[in-house]
C-alpha cells in the first residue's frame, strides 16, 4: 500500500510505496493534501496495471546502495562459509565507501562508467582488481535475481590485462641446499613440503593423528579436494617427526589454525623466512608452493607416471597435473638424441 508524506527540502506531498522490494516514490506535485490524495490514487492503478513510466529514471529506486549491500550480507551469511563472508564484506565496504565519495546512492546508479573508475583508483595488482569486480557482479546479479535492478554493469567492464608470471618457480639443488641448510625452526616444516608434495595450508594442518607410523602414510583431509587422502610418507620423515603425542596436538601449533584466514596469515611466517634466505643468497624469488611443483616435476624426470602423480598432488584431474609439470630441457633433448636417424647424409 502506498502513503503520502512530506518533505522538509519540499513544499509538495510525496507518494512512495514498495513493489517487489523496490522502493518507489515521487513528488506529487501537489501541496494540498486532498489533491495530492487524487494522485496517489491514480499511480496506484498504474502500479497495479504495470506501468511505471510515470516514475521516470529516479523515482523506480532499485534501493539505496547501503541497504542492498547489508541485506546481501545477510544473503551470504546464511549460504556461505565465513571465509566467504568476510572477503565479500571487505570487497563492499571499500567499493561503498567510493560510491559515497562521488555521491552514487542508488543501486541502478552503478554504471559501467562508475566501475571503470573504481577499479583504476584501486592500488592493487590487476588479478586482485578482477577479484574485486568478480564479488561486484556477484552481488548485482543477485539483484537481478530479486528484481532490484535489470542490468549488471559488472559485466560489462573492461579489466586490466593479466600478465602471466610463472610466479611457483621450481626449485634448483642449490635452492634447497640453500632452504635446509639455514632452514632452523622451519626444517620439519620444510621438509613435509619437499617431500610429500601437500599444499602448504594442508601440511600446516597436519596433527599428529594425521600420521600412520606402521603404514608410514598420512591420512589427513586435503582442503581443497574436500575429501580424506592417504600418501606415502618418507622414512627420512618419519624420523624427524616425535610420536607419543596425542593425536589432536597440531604437528605446527605456532600456524596450525582451524580459520581459513587466520590460516593464510599464518603462513606468511614460513614464507617470509623461505624468501629472506632465497634473497640473502641471491637465489630468485620463490613460494611454498615451489616445494609443490618441484615435487612433481623431479618425480616426473624419475620416471613417475601422470597418472600417479595426480594422485600424490591430490589433482581431480591429470589436465591440472601438466599446469605444475615445467619442461626439463636437459631431459628432453636426451631423449631427443636418443631417438633413431634415418636416411643419414654425410652430416652424421
Amino acid at each position: 500500500m502506498s502513503s503520502l508524506y512530506k518533505r522538509t527540502n519540499s513544499p509538495y506531498y510525496w507518494w512512495t510505496t514498495y513493489h517487489k522490494g523496490r522502493k518507489l516514490y515521487k513528488s506529487t506535485g501537489m501541496t494540498q493534501k486532498h489533491l495530492a490524495k487524487k494522485v496517489q490514487n491514480h499511480w496506484d492503478l498504474n502500479i497495479a496495471l504495470g506501468d511505471f513510466n510515470f516514475l521516470g529514471r529516479m523515482g523506480y529506486s532499485s534501493m539505496h546502495v547501503g541497504d542492498y549491500i547489508r541485506q546481501y550480507l545477510y544473503f551470504i551469511e546464511e549460504r556461505k562459509s565465513g571465509n566467504t563472508l568476510l572477503i565479500t564484506k571487505g570487497v563492499l565496504s571499500k567499493f561503498q565507501i567510493y560510491l559515497e565519495m562521488l555521491r552514487v546512492k542508488l543501486l541502478e546508479e552503478i554504471s559501467v562508467t562508475v566501475l571503470d573508475k573504481y577499479i583504476n583508483q584501486l592500488k592493487c595488482a590487476p588479478k586482485t582488481k578482477k577479484n574485486h569486480i568478480g564479488i561486484i557482479s556477484l552481488m548485482l546479479e543477485q539483484a537481478i535475481k530479486e528484481d532490484v535492478i535489470q542490468v549488471n554493469s559488472a559485466k560489462r567492464v573492461t579489466l586490466p590485462r593479466i600478465l602471466k608470471k610463472q610466479r611457483h618457480r621450481v626449485f634448483e639443488p642449490i635452492d634447497l641446499e640453500i632452504i635446509f641448510r639455514n632452514a632452523g625452526g622451519w626444517h620439519l616444516y620444510y621438509s613435509l613440503l619437499n617431500l610429500t608434495g601437500l599444499r602448504a595450508g594442508d601440511v600446516a594442518m597436519l596433527c599428529h593423528g594425521n600420521i600412520d607410523y606402521k603404514k608410514k602414510a598420512i591420512v589427513s583431509f586435503i582442503r581443497k579436494s574436500r575429501r580424506i587422502h592417504e600418501l606415502p610418507l618418507a622414512e627420512s620423515l618419519i624420523r624427524q617427526i616425535s610420536s607419543g603425542k596425542t593425536d589432536s596436538t597440531p604437528l605446527f601449533p605456532n600456524i596450525y589454525s582451524e580459520s581459513e584466514r587466520k590460516l593464510n596469515d599464518n603462513l606468511l611466517k614460513p614464507r617470509s623466512y623461505l624468501q629472506t634466505l632465497l634473497e640473502a643468497n641471491g637465489r630468485p624469488k620463490a613460494t611454498l608452493h615451489s616445494f609443490r611443483v618441484t615435487f612433481n616435476n623431479t618425480l616426473r624426470d624419475m620416471g613417475l607416471s601422470i597418472e600417479d602423480r595426480q594422485i600424490l598432488l591430490t589433482h581431480s584431474s591429470s589436465e591440472t597435473t601438466k599446469i605444475y609439470t615445467h619442461p626439463n630441457f636437459e631431459l628432453a633433448a636426451e631423449y631427443v638424441n636418443k631417438l633413431p636417424v634415418y636416411g643419414k647424409s654425410e652430416f652424421n
